[in-house]
């Protein structure tokens, strides 16, 4: 036990070096061109380095909003709210296409017997089968929910079991949620990101890259690497970018992992300033007079 947290304090001390390093020093991660550099980045992507970086920077931040100025938590807060809240209302929009592109297919094959769909404004430039078309709607709400779940999670519209959080007081339910975002939903994240992040660059490029891989093997490796970006799909003419819902995986866990911090620092705020604080500064959809009243007086029974 003392050795890990020996460990822990000598990583979060060397943090501030990392960091420095990494910024005075982009080329070394940053110049693609260069394969040793692509393979820097994946290993530094997802390496217990950049964890102690990104949570020594989260230390500092709580630091100074709780000993210097408030504001500055509130200010991280607006900006990683607006953040999710900016994503999620923009990746909404690919649910009304899902629907347009189902209402194009059924319409082509059932009513006009159209096999393909050919796009291009001064030709045909691009010509997809509409199996490719249907196959592609997965991608869409994939899109949906990998991008608008740290979104549903601002407006407050996840479903929550609540067996005893309904019947506490508030400094309670804001002591509930900091203890769920720090050993909850930052470690369950933190775990997916790992898995995740290999994952994708497994079918980006070769050689295979692993969670278990050293630096120092990875830039053994860079002499053969090359791009292999998965193009197989699940039917002959079906979608054929599958590398994207991986993409969409990574992106996934950075939002939730950025939601973790926001909801953690939303939560002692509200902790400390007291019951005036709730919802402060939150940018929450307005959903029509009468189903807000709805909604506030189901809330208000709850509690």
């Amino acid at each position: 036990m003392i050795d890990f947290i020996v460990w822990v304090l000598q990583n979060i001390a060397l943090a501030p070096y990392h960091l420095l390093l990494a910024i005075t020093n982009p080329g070394a991660w940053l110049n693609w061109s260069n394969p040793e550099s692509v393979m820097r980045f994946i290993y530094y992507g997802a390496s217990v380095e950049l964890f102690f970086v990104v949570f020594f920077t989260f230390l500092v931040i709580t630091a100074l909003g709780l000993f210097w100025k408030r504001d500055i938590l509130w200010s991280c807060v607006r900006v990683l709210e607006g953040i999710a809240n900016t994503v999620g209302r923009t990746a909404a929009w690919a649910g009304v296409l899902m629907i347009l592109i189902q209402v194009m297919i059924v319409f082509l094959q059932r009513i006009f017997r159209v096999a393909e769909i050919q796009i291009g404004p001064l030709g045909t430039a691009l010509v997809y089968d509409l199996s490719w078309w249907a196959e592609g709607l997965k991608f869409w709400n994939a899109v949906v929910v990998c991008l608008c779940v740290s979104y549903t999670f601002v407006q407050g519209s996840h479903v929550r079991v609540d067996l005893v959080y309904s019947a506490v007081k508030h400094r309670t339910r804001r002591a509930i949620d900091m203890f769920g975002s720090l050993f909850f939903m930052i470690p369950a994240i933190t775990i997916t990101y790992l898995y995740a992040w290999f994952f994708m660059w497994r079918h980006l490029m070769t050689p295979t890259v692993t969670a278990s891989s050293d630096i120092d093997r990875m830039l053994m490796q860079s002499r053969i690497f090359r791009w292999n970006v998965e193009t197989i799909g699940f039917s002959p003419n079906g979608f054929n970018a599958y590398f994207l819902f991986k993409i969409l995986i990574v992106l996934f866990c950075v939002m939730v992992f950025m939601q973790a911090f926001a909801f953690f620092w939303r939560s002692m705020l509200e902790f400390i300033e007291g019951e005036d604080s709730i919802d402060k500064y939150l940018d929450k959809d307005s959903i029509g007079d009468e189903a807000e009243e709805i909604e506030h007086a189901i809330h208000s029974g709850s509690t």
